[in-house]
């Protein structure tokens, strides 16, 4: 075997390809393998750490190990990784007599590249972002590891066995997690990179955020409720709304201002025909107790005042036949490069110039997958490199771009609200939601379970748009029922926000170019519905306490507030199942309804007593049938917890 060890790591040479095998935190191996003849260094967005390691080598095998963790490479190529020195995942071959280990074919200068493991029997599968699959346990499925609308890919995926898998690879491409294989592919590569982090949920947590980044303590102001639409297409509209809250004795921590309040795509500013004094506007928000939140689009077309210093700068993303355009939204548009520096400095500039220093708290950024039409990522350049092989990479820069902007100015850096994000977006005080969804209950129920995968990959801070985005109709008692079923899920997620935009009844028309729909208010959907939600919102007002405590333990140690069962339980074989029921924070059960008409749901709870929140009854381990009638919803506290006062 032509292998070497130097500096705590193995290389391993044959033809055609050199492996490197290092630790980089403690009970975390990464495994790199390069096509190109050569070792050369990229993290990406990866910050490897120091971990003491011990490497042994015999006559066919040499084998590194960090805590509980060891990787054996073998002289034929084959890497099999070991818990304690039980072996529990293993390459499998693609060729005969036990060969072909890693697949990797060139393609335009780069390369097409895969790894396959053996399956394990019983093994079951969470992460991977989130997306409307339905599916909690994600074995049995496969996936394309891109962006889109309503479609996150974070490439981390964490085992039933007590083992998170990261592919450390922005590369467009796809996962299998089926039954007779685990496959990780990369459409354009210069080389394979992924690391294997042993450990259980809460453990392989604070190994993600070590190596990718702690999420800053999400200011006390984020913690209540949001208010939005699609959209508030005048100044006054706006302020009616927020004055009404405050009428009303209704607590609004932020209200949204959406897209197209700008003069034109690229401009980053408002519209002075509709938005005629932006500074007071704030001042009054302000004196309510509101921030002001402000919609981006990383869109511009050459109507733009930006458009021509942009392109002259390279700060627009290209394709490979030499064009610029990529979306066609109200004509086709342009979208900025935002793994270009220069880029990153003009753009917040010019958001700070008229939004941040007009009053404006934090800001919105939409369209962060980047979206383009058609989805040809390998057509695509950015300044970082090839479109195929950053593809996923572009939702880090953009949330990048706020954060460094605003840690420039001082003070307390706010969330921004974004579309997308990748591994370590969450440093940048990333606040991810899923995207353009529709208004039904099969949608409701999709999110619970997107949103525990997306838990367990390193960004603790998620929503969705309550309510859902698209097909509401406010008059209708179908989506009556469905807003409260899903108000009462937005009081137990990280960010309690209310958006959408509602089939419009109303023909009063102004003269703009994206109009609005019906409104989206808490008082727009009967007057029953009207108390139930006020009462939600009070309710989510006394759990900030609850909520601030634990979203400092999402910056310190990476534990998600909203989070599977299992990640409490690990050891309870029941909790690996239980996709719509979840943690909130770590004594807190909720359990929220998802389907029309359904009054009751069985709920289980693990070791230990619980109180039903809604009549203080005690409840043992077990699963329980609960009644929960329109006003009602389901949760359950640990017996002994103080949070109990809030329900």
């Amino acid at each position: 075997m032509d292998i070497k060890v130097y500096d705590n790591k193995i290389l391993f040479k044959r033809e055609g390809e050199i492996v490197r095998i290092s630790p980089c935190c403690k009970s975390a191996i990464r495994f790199e393998s390069f096509f190109g003849g050569e070792v050369f260094e990229e993290n990406f967005t990866l910050m490897p750490q120091e971990a003491e390691c011990e490497i042994t080598e015999s006559e066919r095998s040499v084998t590194i190990k960090t805590g509980g963790l060891s990787a054996k490479l073998e002289e034929n190529g084959r890497v099999t990784f070991y818990k304690n020195d039980t072996a529990f995942l293993t390459e499998q071959n693609e060729l005969a007599f036990n060969s072909g280990f890693r697949f990797f074919e060139e393609k335009d200068g780069s390369f097409q590249a895969r790894v396959t493991f053996c399956a394990n029997e019983g093994e079951r599968f969470y992460g991977l972002g989130h997306e409307a699959s339905d599916r909690f346990n994600l074995k049995g499925c496969s996936f394309d590891l891109r962006h889109v609308n309503a479609k996150c890919t974070i490439p981390f995926v964490y085992s039933s066995l007590g083992y998170g898998f990261i592919w450390n690879n922005p590369a467009v491409g796809s996962v299998e997690l089926s039954n007779n294989r685990t496959r990780w592919s990369a459409d354009a590569t210069k080389k394979l990179d992924y690391i294997m982090v042993l450990g259980s949920p809460k453990e392989v947590s604070e190994t993600l955020a070590d190596l990718y980044g702690h999420a800053p303590v999400m200011p006390q102001w984020a913690t209540g409720f949001w208010q939005s639409r699609l959209r508030y297409e005048t100044q006054e509209d706006l302020l009616e709304v927020a004055r009404r809250y405050k009428a009303e004795g209704l607590p609004l921590s932020a209200i949204i201002c959406d897209y197209f309040h700008w003069s034109e795509q690229g401009d980053y500013k408002f519209d002075e025909r509709y938005w005629q004094d932006v500074p007071a506007m704030a001042r009054e928000l302000h004196e309510m107790g509101t921030k002001l939140i402000v919609s981006m689009w990383p869109t511009i077309n050459e109507n733009s005042e930006n458009y021509d210093y942009m392109l002259k700068n390279d700060m627009l993303i290209s394709k490979t036949d030499g064009t610029n355009r990529v979306f066609n939204f109200y004509g086709p548009q342009a979208e900025i490069d935002v793994t270009n520096p220069k880029t990153r400095e003009f753009v917040f500039g010019k958001l700070k110039e008229n939004y941040l220093d007009n009053g404006v708290d934090a800001l919105w950024f939409d369209e962060a997958e980047p979206e383009i039409h058609p989805e040809y990522f390998d057509k695509l350049k950015f300044h970082i490199g090839r479109g195929d092989e950053y593809g996923l990479i572009y939702p880090y820069y953009y949330s990048k771009m706020a954060y460094d902007g605003f840690k420039a100015l001082g003070g307390e850096v706010p969330p921004t609200l974004t579309r997308c994000a990748y591994l370590g977006s969450q440093k940048f005080g990333a606040l991810v939601w899923s995207g353009d969804i529709p208004s039904t209950f099969e949608s409701l129920r999709q999110q619970v379970k997107a949103g525990l995968n997306m838990s367990m990959c390193g960004i603790p801070w998620w929503n969705t748009d309550i309510g859902g985005f698209w097909g509401g109709d406010t008059q209708s008692e179908e989506f009556r029922e469905l807003i409260v079923r899903w108000f009462q899920y937005g009081v137990f997620s990280p960010v309690m926000r209310l958006h959408g935009n509602r089939n419009r009844h109303d023909e009063k028309k102004r003269d703009v170019k994206e109009p609005t729909g019906d409104p989206n208010e808490i008082w727009s959907f009967g007057e029953r519905n009207y108390e139930i939600l006020k009462d939600l919102i009070f309710l989510r007002e006394r759990l900030r306490p609850y909520i601030l405590k634990h979203m400092k333990t999402a910056s310190e140690k990476g534990y998600p507030i909203m989070r599977p069962m299992f990640f409490d339980y690990f050891g309870d074989e029941n909790c690996f199942d239980l996709g719509e029921q979840y943690m909130f924070g770590s004594d807190i059960i909720f359990a929220p309804i998802v389907n029309r008409g359904q009054t009751k749901k069985t709920v289980y709870l693990p070791q230990g007593e619980w109180i039903l929140t809604k009549d203080k009854s005690e409840y043992t381990q077990g699963y329980h049938e609960i009644n929960a009638g329109i006003d009602e919803f389901i949760a359950f506290v640990k017996k002994g917890s103080t949070v109990i006062e809030c329900f």
